[in-house]
């Protein structure tokens, strides 16, 4: 469990307790899974669980082979280590080529053959701030024998929804949205980024961030995500 409370502004906003918005715009009735070849590992900074604009528990809706561990840098969770041995999976760090240590390999595509030896590829994704997935990145050894997934800047902007202090910073979903991309699972990233941008669309409402007298654009963006599971579903089939 998170060591913090949340004590941010919103905190007295009647949430859902699952997906964390607002009540009267809670979108689990409207969550279905994705039959995905990928599994994802969330590495999360002390607080980031707490916070109701996190991205990561998207991915945790969409994907079902998905883990969530705290970080802490002088005690690793022994779960978390375990799952990063497994021999059915194959990790992949999902951060920017240009914080490898010496020797680490960085991939822009998952390679076709690591998918032909029968392992699941497994991306490891550090959820916070900028400066906190750096400080976790580095002070992680265990980490850095993984090759780096990374993307370069014309394949994130095509991704942009947000922009941060650096091309690369994207919350932790629009980030899974170009991993699945990086696998060839398109209709699954346009999946999650609907789901994604219904998620942000309903949060700024909650906010009272966008007019409440007028619910077409959120309307529109369940049936957008309807439409994108469908299809996705119907080429798992």
């Amino acid at each position: 469990m998170s060591t913090k409370p949340f004590t941010a502004r919103g905190k007295n906003l009647v949430r859902c307790s699952r997906c964390l918005l607002a009540q009267s715009y809670c979108t689990c009735a409207h969550c279905r899974p994705l039959t995905t070849k990928a599994a994802f590992v969330l590495v999360m900074y002390d607080d980031e669980v707490l916070k109701p604009t996190n991205s990561g528990r998207l991915i945790a809706d969409m994907v079902p082979d998905t883990h969530a561990f705290l970080w802490a840098r002088t005690e690793v969770n022994p779960q978390l280590l375990a799952l990063l041995e497994d021999p059915g999976y194959q990790p992949y760090v999902v951060f920017p080529g240009e914080y490898a240590f010496k020797g680490q390999p960085v991939v822009n595509q998952v390679p076709p053959e690591a998918l032909a030896e029968g392992k699941r590829p497994m991306f490891i994704m550090l959820d916070g701030s900028w400066r906190e997935a750096v400080k976790m990145f580095r002070k992680s050894p265990y980490l850095h024998r993984f090759p780096l997934l990374s993307f370069d800047a014309g394949e994130m902007a095509r991704y942009a929804l947000r922009k941060g202090q650096r091309e690369f910073q994207f919350g932790t979903a629009e980030v899974a949205v170009m991993v699945l991309a990086a696998m060839g699972e398109q209709s699954n990233a346009s999946a999650l980024n609907a789901w994604f941008e219904l998620f942000v669309e309903s949060s700024l409402l909650g906010r009272n961030r966008r007019p409440t007298s007028d619910l077409t654009p959120r309307n529109e963006l369940i049936s957008s995500f309807n439409t994108a599971w469908q299809t996705a579903a119907g080429e798992s089939l």
